[in-house]
């Protein structure tokens, strides 16, 4: 009986290492003790000496793709049946394919549930904010296997402008913005218990919670209950649940008596007729009105309103489409993927967003639910024609010298509906009250581009939009919107 002792709990490499001498060797799989460095029983059986010669080993590509996930699973006896697989092989070429042999079944069961594993922590990982600037997040998971390895790299893409770290009882990673960097497991208590932003998320889990279509059984499937631990909305999920069977019926009772979708945009209208007599002396109580407003059906479905944000007396605003999904979390404009990027090419040339007032078009979040996912929508032009009662007392309060729509939505807004970025991208344009407008790109667009090379010279381009029009504020009196410190290195 030889002891094998696989350095690493879940990697190939190193197991691929340890099987090819014992097969090159002809080893009976019965006669294997497999062991983890660490093992108490580490001195069980006769040290294997590996053969000077490993000529006559093969396993196909399938078989190691499949053994990579297994190696994951939890189960200590997955260096045994890996081993059992690769041996059997060397004289079973189609042993793969028979998919009642019992250990290609148990090779499956373990390859499911390796990647329901990694699945289910891509989508219950929450991340707590470590501090109050919001740029450093961890999460605490419980992974049944030991998937933290192959999950990372999606988190890597998903959030790759901030840094955060996923800690494991088992492992941890740090994400660096970089290069994701692996060390050892940890405690839950190292996470904080919480964070502002929860009561945010709590209102948006209870937002879409759809009471007509709760079945709880399929709820617990895909939400299983033993992640609830971890889950800043589960502690709503059963006053939710109990009063499921009530909302319906308010529902229902509230379906059945809502005006015509015609009806609702005549009210509307009579609404925006009687509005234009209203002034709101600041920007405060603006917004205030605002988290009230029904102008447009798109206030059911979103969270919240998000408001512009900046110096009340700020003379440049940007104004953008709409809030996305992350706008909507959270009430702020600008804070998703989009500006994050904007961000970046306004530190680049040297523009201080906090001397700028950025806003949208439209004020509500308009999306399509796909499964879990909530898909951006463009707004129409009714819904940017009712928004512009808010946009316009924005303009009306802040007074900015320049406005710049980013985008055509924006453009459109501010300049009629007949405005392209094509025409009027880079041409200063006067309005009747002094106001300039410039018209570019908006920056999500440069995200969506999925010809990358096309998209970094897109990403040129607005750079140098944004660039002429730092140059043109300071070129009028009290105008300067440039960054009072060096820019961010490269």
């Amino acid at each position: 009986m030889y002891r094998v002792i696989v350095p690493t709990r879940n990697e190939l490499a190193p197991w691929r290492d340890c099987v090819r001498p014992l097969l090159a060797a002809r080893i009976s799989p019965e006669d294997i003790i497999w062991l983890q460095a660490g093992d108490a029983d580490a001195l069980l059986g006769e040290a294997f000496t590996p053969p000077r010669v490993l000529a006559g080993v093969r396993v196909s590509r399938q078989f190691m793709e499949y053994a990579e996930i297994a190696l994951c699973h939890a189960d200590r006896g997955r260096c045994d049946l890996l081993y059992r697989i690769a041996f059997r092989l060397q004289n079973e070429r189609k042993l793969l394919t028979i998919e009642t042999d019992p250990d290609i079944v148990l090779l499956t069961r373990f390859n499911k549930a390796v990647r329901r594993d990694s699945h289910k922590m891509t989508a219950f990982v929450r991340f707590r904010a470590l501090d109050q600037t919001n740029e450093r997040f961890a999460a605490w998971f419980e992974p049944e296997h030991f998937t933290l390895e192959r999950t990372a790299p999606f988190f890597a893409e998903r959030f790759a402008n901030m840094e955060w770290a996923i800690l494991t009882p088992y492992r941890s990673v740090f994400w660096n913005r970089e290069q994701l960097i692996f060390g050892e497991g940890a405690k839950k208590e190292d996470v904080p218990a919480q964070d502002g932003l929860e009561d945010a998320w709590r209102t948006y889990f209870a937002s879409i919670f759809n009471p007509a279509r709760l079945k709880v059984s399929a709820m617990t499937s895909e939400m299983p209950r033993k992640y609830w631990r971890n889950l800043p909305e589960a502690e709503i999920i059963p006053d939710l649940i109990r009063s499921a069977q009530h909302r319906e019926a308010e529902m229902i009772r509230t379906k059945a008596s809502a005006p015509p979708t015609r009806h609702q945009r005549q009210t509307a209208r009579h609404k925006s007729a009687e509005d234009e007599a209203v002034e709101f002396s600041s920007l405060t109580q603006a917004k205030k009105a605002a988290e009230t407003c029904t102008r447009c059906p798109l206030y059911e479905n979103a969270t919240q309103v998000v408001f512009g944000e900046g110096p009340a007396e700020a003379p440049l605003m940007m104004v953008g489409e709409q809030p996305g999904d992350r706008e909507d979390i959270e009430g702020h404009p600008f804070v998703g993927p989009a500006g994050q990027l904007l961000d970046q090419v306004l530190d680049e040339v040297r523009i201080d967003r906090k001397k700028v007032f950025v806003t949208n078009a439209v004020k509500h979040f308009k999306f399509v639910p796909r499964g879990k996912r909530r898909l951006h929508q463009k707004p129409n032009g009714g819904e940017v024609s009712a928004c512009r009662f808010w946009l316009d007392h924005e303009r009306a309060l802040v007074k900015p010298k320049v406005i710049v729509a980013l985008g055509a939505t924006a453009a459109q807004s501010l300049l009629g509906s007949g405005a392209t970025i094509g025409k009027l991208r880079g041409v200063p344009i006067e309005l009747e009250d002094g106001t300039t407008v410039f018209v570019t790109v908006h920056p999500s667009f440069l995200l969506r581009m999925p010809d990358r090379a096309k998209a970094a010279d897109e990403r040129v381009a607005f750079a140098r939009d944004l660039e002429a029009i730092r140059e043109h504020m300071e070129s009028i009196k009290g105008g300067s919107v440039a960054l009072d410190r060096a820019p961010a290195g490269p």
